[in-house]
């Protein structure tokens, strides 16, 4: 089975940890023209499009500009949200890392669709943003006809089985429906009960989504019904709730 991660907003200049090796991105150069268009961007410009306070455009704006000169690290290390915080990759053997990049798909708005050990630099950037190099349309539909065929060609090369643990904005960055059409798609969704009802609570969905990460890559699980026997913190598969494609676990 393969994997989709969404990448994180936050990143470590310099990680707390090495990986074995590190691989090239498939779309580097596209990372690459994005980066330096980036970096022509006023920082009150940057800071809009991306939604951040000056402090953060600033820093941003410094690592475009100093873009190819900076320290590229595996991607599994560089990203530091709260998903890639419960795949704890630093605690993972050389197996490990090995397995997840043959499994693990990671979804980034500057390079396209990464691989765990695929080098990364420091960046931050969104979806909607709109560069005059993309034709003025947002980085989703730079992105779409690009990264359809990559993420296609990865699971039908593995099983056909893709276990979406993205955002459902990433869905933004492919023909979704063509996906689904051409591979079997699983997403499980994680859900709080509150008495009758039902909550998505964003942090728990994070958290939830990592360690499901870990727990398939390190349990080497390679069937979609194995899903069911994830748990975590108490959340656990509830199978009345549940679709074959569509797997709940509830708190």
């Amino acid at each position: 089975m393969q994997i989709l991660l969404s990448c994180a907003k936050t990143m470590a200049d310099t990680p707390a940890f090495a990986t074995p090796r590190t691989t090239a991105p498939r779309f580097a150069a596209e990372a690459d023209t994005l980066a330096a268009e980036l970096a022509a961007l006023p920082v009150g410009e940057l800071a809009r499009a991306l939604r951040v306070n000056p402090r953060i455009a600033a820093e941003n704006h410094r690592r475009y500009l100093c873009f190819h000169d900076a320290a590229a690290h595996a991607a599994i290390a560089a990203y530091t949200g709260i998903v890639f915080q419960r795949i704890a990759p630093a605690g993972f053997t050389a197996d490990d890392f090995a397995h997840a990049q043959r499994h693990l798909n990671i979804t980034s708005f500057l390079y396209g669709l990464l691989r765990p050990l695929d080098a990364i630099r420091p960046y931050r950037l969104e979806g909607d943003v709109r560069l005059a190099g993309c034709g003025d349309a947002p980085l989703f539909d730079f992105w779409a006809p690009r990264l359809t065929d990559c993420l296609i060609e990865r699971v039908e090369a593995d099983d056909g089985i893709l276990v979406n643990l993205a955002s459902d904005e990433m869905k933004r960055l492919f023909d979704w429906r063509r996906v689904c059409r051409s591979v079997r798609v699983v997403t499980p969704a994680f859900r709080l009960r509150e008495g009758e009802r039902l909550r998505t609570v964003v942090v728990y969905t994070k958290m939830c989504r990592g360690a499901m990460a870990r727990h398939l890559l390190l349990g080497r699980i390679d069937r979609p019904e194995a899903l069911g026997d994830f748990a975590w913190e108490g959340f656990r598969f509830d199978p009345a709730a549940s679709r074959p494609d569509a797997p709940l676990f509830v708190l």
